[in-house]
């Protein structure tokens, strides 16, 4: 289970002044602290079969390293996120292509995309590019990554910009998780964000309403 919180962060300013606050230095791993750039290919079928069963098919590049990820179910609210999900690392730039769906098959949610997708080819929905600053912080026993993004959700239908905070709860209570949102929320005047980066793009897909 993935638990995390997401914020919207007014500039890029913020942002810098988010990445050097001294309450997160004086909490943080130094060793942890980099710079990363993310580019993120997320796939469904031609008629949305992933989507309309709340699962989540991507390949991710982080840096030098490459991996595919599903995610399904969960919730989101007022910036705070809960979902399954499943990392595997992968090799070779046709991942971003043609990624193969049996790539989870080890899992149960895994099998249940091989039958969902069958034979239907998979399609790239929409790309996400972005800047990822991450520093993994110890908070009473309470381990979490600060990750601080920016950059652009890219579709056919257009761009739309990355700018957001995201805190997750690697292990502990995510009562700590919560407190430290709201503390960093209150200080920097960030705006709680149900949205992942997928359900923005998907929305960008669709269009004005």
């Amino acid at each position: 289970m993935e638990s995390e919180l997401k914020y919207r962060i007014k500039d890029r300013e913020m942002a810098d002044a988010l990445w050097d606050d001294e309450c997160l230095l004086a909490i943080a791993d130094p060793s942890t602290r980099e710079k990363l750039v993310m580019k993120a290919v997320y796939f469904d079928t031609e008629d949305h079969v992933l989507s309309a069963n709340n699962m989540a098919f991507r390949v991710r590049l982080e840096g030098e390293s490459i991996f595919a990820t599903l995610k399904w179910g969960g919730h989101s609210s007022n910036g705070f996120h809960e979902r399954e999900e499943i990392n595997v690392p992968v090799n070779g730039e046709q991942c971003f292509i043609d990624p193969p769906t049996d790539l989870f098959s080890e899992s149960e949610d895994g099998k249940a995309l091989v039958q969902m997708i069958g034979d239907k080819p998979l399609t790239n929905m929409l790309e996400t590019r972005y800047l990822r600053r991450r520093m993994r912080v110890d908070l009473n026993d309470c381990l979490m990554e600060i990750a601080i993004d920016t950059g652009s959700i890219v579709t056919d239908m257009g761009e739309e910009p990355i700018l957001e905070l995201e805190i997750e709860l690697f292990a502990g209570d995510v009562k700590e998780l919560k407190e430290l949102g709201t503390k960093l929320a209150d200080k920097y005047g960030l705006i709680p964000e149900d949205q992942s980066k997928l359900a923005r793009g998907l929305k960008l897909l669709k269009g004005p309403a």
